[in-house]
Parts: structure tokens; C-alpha cells; sequence
């Protein structure tokens, strides 16, 4: 192949590091959805796992399930989207920790647990604003009363109460944090005694110490991807782990050809808008094409040059956020566009 993403594991354990040290005493769920940022889910989470990291959040079950395969009995799992019964009888299986945001899947989830014989550990989420679903507040009482009574029969235990909140402003953000606050004082009401509550994730937990609480989901970060208009990764303390690179496979007077294009994953509005780092330093990225890119070419380039797009090696070593600020979106949107066809390299220093 003449494309590869590169994905430093020690970077990943330095984030890692850097990540729980910020945030502590609350404790890190390392976040892990769409194939752990799109840099591999099993290596990802077996080098998270040998760095200390205990819970893992993992978006859905079907993903839950693989990290259980991948770190056994251990770790701690955390997954809040079920679609299915089905999905609802593999988290108790996998005795995944399941987040429940919706009064009829607390229900199928508890006749789930019946079925099998065995309780599982529950998350309940109120809806703080975001409407990333979650419980709306007026229902919020009825909710966590209802999710006692269950409690009491031992067929769930709940373990935590959780959001998402919007990162979009700290009024905002408080305005949720104060929606929060409510719907943990009605679950005491109610009888529950959740020993675990999360509502932050990257941005919040490293801005707002207020936010932290018991523990903190965290994905983009401990990837060394930073929010977009935010402080640097540098100023973070984080580094990128993976960088996108490609091979030279044809060179002209003006230019040189790299095989990597569109259907990888490069942004086609990229083209004369950023630089990519090549042995030569700095060049500008002409055009992407479906399947490969024009580059400036330099002295004495040959097939065979690897040339990166971003990460460390690129020009000016840019993240996946410093391309999506060009274009106007997220660092996330940059890293998860990488195809999964493309070959990931696993490195250590």
C-alpha cells in the first residue's frame, strides 16, 4: 500500500498520563468509539489497558463487547447506546456497565437481567440540555423512582448518573451543570446512592475542575486531537498520536504524485489550503484526487518519499485539528475520515 496511518502507542501513554494527571482525583474513562478515533480499536485499548486505564467508554455494545475480548474481566466497560434486545443481552452477558437514557429501555434492560439471571450495573442519563438523548428533566423524578423499585428487586444496580453537556460555552455549560445537580439531589430523593458521576468529557474536564466529578469521559485528547479554536496541543501538555502519511509514486518537474486521495479520507477542499511535510520540508498540497494528491515537488524527490499529512513528521507538525480549522469543522471529523482500508502501523519510541 502506499498510504499508512502511524500510531505512536507511547504517545497514547503519555496523553494517557498527562490526561490523569489534570483530572485527578476523578478518574479517566478512556473513550473509544468509532474504532478508538479511528486509530484501532484492539491496539488501542490492550496499550490503554497496560497504561493503567480501567474504564473504557465505548459508545455502543457491539463495541463494549470487543473491548471485552481484548483486556478480559478486568476493565470496567461503559457503553450507552443499545438498539436492540439483543444488544441489551450481550451487555449483561459481557457485564458491560450500561447508560440508560429512556424509561422503556430501563424496562426491557431489567427484563433482560430477569431473563438471564444475573443484575447489571446501570448509568441513568438526564437530558441537560443537549438532547443527545437522556431523560427529560420533568420525567427525571418518575425515572430514578422507577429505576429504585428495580434496584430493590436486585435486577439493576445503579451505579451512576451521567450526561453530555454542549462545550459551546461556559453559560451553557453551567446552565446543564445546574440541571445536573438537580437530578443528582432527586435520585437521592428517590433512594439511589450512585457512587459515579460523569458529565464531562475532553474539553470540560481540563478547563472546568467543577465538572470533573467522580470521573471524566475523555476520547480526543488522550488521541492528542484538541478542540477546534481552543489552546494547542503543545499548551495541552498533549501530543498527536497517529500521523497520516503517504508515498511518492510518480514524479514530475512541477509536482509529485502521493498515493493517497479522497476515498482515504483527505479532504478534497484541503487542496492549496494547507502544506504536507515531505523530506524536503514544507510543500503545499496542489490537489486531492479520489485515490491519489498532487504536492509541490522539491529536489531530488524520488518514488518512494514518504510525505505526511499531518501529525509528527508533517510540516509544521499539525494535528487532525489544525487541518479541520481550515476547512471549518472538527479534529475528530479529520481522524475518523481516514478509511479503514488503510493500513495502521503501531509504533513505540
Amino acid at each position: 500500500m502506499t498510504a499508512r496511518l502511524r500510531v505512536d502507542l507511547d504517545a497514547l501513554a503519555a496523553n494517557i498520563s498527562r490526561v490523569r494527571d489534570t483530572v485527578s482525583p476523578a478518574e479517566l474513562m478512556l473513550v473509544v468509539k468509532d474504532d478508538a478515533y479511528g486509530h484501532g480499536l484492539e491496539p488501542v485499548v490492550r496499550a490503554a489497558s497496560a497504561a493503567g486505564v480501567n474504564w473504557f467508554g465505548a459508545f455502543d455494545v457491539r463495541t463494549g463487547c470487543a473491548v471485552r475480548d481484548a483486556v478480559g474481566d478486568g476493565a470496567r466497560i461503559f457503553a450507552w447506546i443499545a438498539a436492540s434486545r439483543d444488544d441489551l443481552d450481550a451487555a449483561v452477558a459481557a457485564r458491560i456497565d450500561v447508560g440508560i437514557g429512556d424509561a422503556d429501555l430501563l424496562e426491557e434492560l431489567a427484563e433482560a437481567a430477569r431473563d438471564a439471571g444475573a443484575g447489571v450495573r446501570v448509568h441513568l442519563k438526564i437530558d441537560t440540555g443537549l438532547h443527545r438523548n437522556g431523560v427529560r428533566p420533568e420525567q427525571w423524578p418518575h425515572f430514578v423512582s422507577r429505576a429504585a423499585v428495580l434496584e430493590a428487586e436486585g435486577v439493576i444496580d445503579v451505579v451512576g448518573v451521567w450526561s453530555h453537556i454542549a462545550e459551546a460555552s461556559d453559560a451553557e455549560d453551567d446552565d446543564a451543570r445546574d440541571l445536573y445537580e438537580r437530578a443528582l439531589a432527586q435520585a437521592a430523593g428517590a433512594g439511589l446512592r450512585p457512587a459515579i458521576r460523569h458529565l464531562a468529557a475532553s474539553a470540560a474536564s481540563f478547563a472546568r475542575p467543577e465538572f470533573r466529578y467522580d470521573m471524566v469521559r475523555v476520547g480526543a485528547f488522550c488521541y492528542g486531537i484538541r478542540s477546534a479554536g481552543g489552546p494547542s496541543a503543545d499548551d495541552l501538555g498533549l501530543t498527536p498520536i497517529g500521523t497520516l502519511e503517504a508515498d511518492v509514486v510518480d514524479v514530475a518537474e512541477e509536482v509529485v504524485r502521493i498515493g493517497l486521495g479522497a476515498l482515504d479520507g483527505l479532504p478534497s477542499s484541503l487542496g492549496r489550503r494547507a502544506s504536507v511535510g515531505t523530506p524536503a520540508g514544507s510543500r503545499q498540497l496542489i490537489a486531492v484526487g479520489d485515490s491519489d494528491s498532487l504536492v509541490a515537488a522539491w529536489p531530488g524527490a524520488v518514488v518512494g518519499d514518504a510525505v505526511a499529512v499531518y501529525g509528527p513528521g508533517a510540516a509544521g507538525e499539525p494535528g487532525a485539528t489544525d487541518l479541520a480549522e481550515i476547512i471549518g469543522t472538527i479534529g475528530e471529523e479529520i481522524a475518523l475520515r481516514v478509511s479503514p482500508l488503510l493500513e495502521r502501523r503501531y509504533t513505540r519510541r
